[in-house]
């Protein structure tokens, strides 16, 4: 399937996906976003990008220190890409990806919150999904693995504080 995707990616939509995955490189895009929507969303803005960058935390915590380091997956193969990504791929483990578990934890956190705002950040955070496939830094299977991370680290977001109080009040 992600030779499939490589191959068929029209190259227009391949410098797409390219320019949102360096945005996401690094968390840069939500970040951003989440500056945007506490500078112009009032109160509900604010508490949406606290809850974003929140859930990228919980996320890039889970994914990136604790299961890549359990899961020692190679990279799909070089030779499925018929483009010069697959050479610029890092070193770490395939299984899951960090980048979709920041970018789905930031968006399930932020919609939680304000709705809109999170239907928003749902279209890059689906290219960056694609771009990890395409781009050859992943299997379907590690990008669907940080999807449930993200989603994890959201409603970890969500409930750990008032799972806290309870438990000490």
């Amino acid at each position: 399937m992600a030779q499939r995707l490589a191959d068929s990616t029209p190259p227009a939509f391949h410098r797409t996906l390219s320019a949102v995955e360096e945005a996401a490189e690094g968390t840069k895009l939500w970040c951003g976003a989440a500056v945007v929507m506490a500078s112009a969303g009032g109160w509900r803005g604010r508490k949406a990008a606290a809850a974003g960058l929140t859930a990228v935390a919980v996320a890039q915590l889970a994914s990136n220190a604790v299961c890549k380091q359990l899961a020692d997956r190679p990279r799909p193969p070089k030779e499925w890409f018929p483009h010069d990504e697959a050479e610029d791929r890092p070193d770490s483990s395939s299984f899951p990806s960090g980048h979709t578990a920041a970018a789905v934890g930031f968006t399930a956190a932020v919609a939680a919150v304000w709705p809109l705002a999170g239907a928003l950040c749902a279209v890059p955070a689906a290219l960056v999904a694609v771009e990890r496939v395409q781009s050859g830094a992943h299997y379907p299977s590690d990008v669907a693995a940080g999807a449930v991370i993200g989603l994890a680290g959201a409603w970890l977001t969500h409930r750990a504080p008032g799972l806290i109080l309870r438990r000490w009040l």
